[in-house]
């Protein structure tokens, strides 16, 4: 029965992560019937943003919560509020509406992912069964990756975009039933006090940070007083978090983790992961396109994603026998070699050895922390911390995709810019003809109403300008290998009160 019930509750576990895991995927497939359908086209990037903002914002708000109430009644509450969400989405009239109930999403994506990794730290006692658990669960998160896309066209063309949203709703309602009977937790014999001062300053300083991030060289320059202001109201909401966390009797950040090299290390290097994961997604498929003149990103991004289960599934075998310091840096190594191999392609690179560079990428660089790090930063902590400590690793992660996606756009497009604006005389481009050229979309779809040699002047210029953005993948490659020595040289071992009665969920 126990062995029955472990196996429901895993079920349970794979069905939400997958569900919460596939939205963003699906829904960029869905985006061109939805503004066909409900218009939007100026505001459609919120659509992504808003879900983003409101899951990273609530991630350890959420894990907190979990340490201190039960993972099983916050898993719950968090699917709930998802299933809220996505059947309101698949109602909205408007780009508005849309927007909003992506928020109302958000906020439960920001339970789902985090608890489920404390279920399964709480559920298997044997360390080595977590650490391979973690690992299939990572690569249940990149499977969505690969067929969100897929899905999402299928579904928008046969059933219409709103059932990319409806489809949640069978699959979340059976997770939360199944976790309902199969897992039973213990309770507290105290009432947890809520640090309802620093939530509230944690959520308005991370919303702040991500929006400057997210608005910063391309809505707003750098600069402007909309961005500072924001940077602003990061800085000083952020520096009342810390007082307010020092002195609170529970916090819902305790600092005193980061007080363990591991926790900081690790930190900083899923930041790092992020920043290079999100900088690859968001410009190898317009380097595809537009560069390499393929009809399509599905030739560059699929075996990124599928390479990228791969190293998180075996990285969560081998994680038992390696020191978590040998493998942080592993995949760090492999960051700097990919970044810098991106960084020197050229435009008429071969299909085989673009694919190369993405299983280096995928299975190297980004698919073995999937696991590692949610493993390693739950080994290293007090078990009473481990949904907070889980719900760390995703913060970071998401923090560094902004930062890295950003900063290589502000990168790209300012190098874009000085190469086009240095050879606009040579090959005869008037000037207020540059900024129109310097839009990638321009360059794929206007390829028979511009001349061949401009057109090849403004390809290579592109790729030379995604070129130097993967510089920047680079640096926060070797800034992970240093966040490898801060960690130190860690192994998972079974913790000495594994015996013991579980403090949190369990299966009985």
């Amino acid at each position: 029965m126990q062995k029955e019930k472990t196996g429901l509750i895993i079920l349970a576990m794979a069905l939400g992560l997958l569900m919460s895991s596939l939205d963003n995927t699906i829904t960029s497939a869905a985006l061109s019937h939805i503004i066909k359908d409900i218009g939007g086209f100026e505001q459609v990037s919120w659509v992504f943003t808003a879900y983003m903002l409101a899951s990273t914002s609530m991630m350890l708000v959420f894990g907190k919560m979990s340490d201190l109430f039960g993972r099983k009644l916050f898993y719950l509450i968090g699917i709930s509020i998802f299933l809220i969400g996505s059947a309101l989405c698949g109602t909205a009239q408007d780009i508005t509406q849309l927007i909003v109930f992506r928020a109302i999403q958000g906020v439960g994506a920001g339970a789902l992912l985090p608890i489920s990794f404390t279920i399964i730290y709480t559920v298997f006692a044997d360390p080595k069964q977590a650490a391979k658990m973690s690992g299939v669960f990572a690569g249940i998160f990149g499977l969505s990756s690969v067929a969100g896309p897929q899905i999402g066209t299928l579904l928008s063309e046969f059933w219409g975009w709103r059932w990319c949203f409806y489809v949640n709703v069978p699959i979340g309602i059976a997770s939360f039933l199944v976790l309902l009977f199969a897992l039973k937790e213990s309770r507290s014999d105290r009432k947890p006090k809520i640090d309802y001062l620093g939530t509230l300053f944690l959520i308005i300083c991370t919303v702040s940070l991500m929006l400057a991030l997210e608005l910063g060289g391309k809505d707003y320059a750098w600069m402007s007083w909309q961005v500072l202001s924001l940077l602003a109201v990061s800085v000083v909401v952020g520096l009342m978090f810390i007082l307010v966390e020092l002195r609170a009797d529970e916090p819902v950040l305790p600092l005193n983790l980061f007080k363990n090299r591991m926790v900081v290390g690790l930190s900083l290097a899923c930041l790092c992961q992020g920043a290079i994961m999100f900088s690859a997604i968001a410009y190898l498929p317009i380097f595809s396109t537009a560069v390499l003149g393929q009809a399509n990103s599905n030739g560059l991004l699929t075996p990124m994603m599928a390479s990228l289960i791969v190293g998180a599934v075996a990285f969560g075998f081998l994680q038992s026998r390696f020191a978590y310091r040998t493998l942080i840096t592993f995949t760090m190594v492999a960051g700097v070699i990919v970044s810098y191999l991106l960084s020197t392609v050229s435009h008429d690179a071969s299909k085989w050895y673009m694919m190369g560079l993405m299983v280096i990428l995928g299975l190297g660089a980004i698919g073995p922390l999937m696991s590692v790090a949610q493993t390693a930063m739950a080994a290293s902590v007090e078990r009473k911390y481990i949904g907070i400590s889980s719900s760390i690793v995703g913060f970071w992660r998401s923090i560094g995709g902004v930062l890295g996606a950003s900063i290589m756009a502000s990168v790209v497009n300012s190098n874009l810019k000085n190469l086009l604006a240095d050879g606009a005389a040579a090959h005869q481009i008037p000037q207020d003809k540059i900024s129109t050229l310097a839009n990638p979309e321009q360059l794929v779809r206007a390829t028979g109403d511009v001349p061949k040699d401009i057109l090849d002047f403004v390809r290579d210029s592109l790729g030379t300008a995604i070129n130097h953005g993967f510089i920047l993948s680079i640096v926060f490659a070797v800034i992970g290998i240093i966040a490898a020595v801060v960690a130190g040289p860690g192994r998972y071992v079974i913790p000495v009160d594994a015996s013991a009665k579980q403090v949190s969920s369990q299966a009985s």
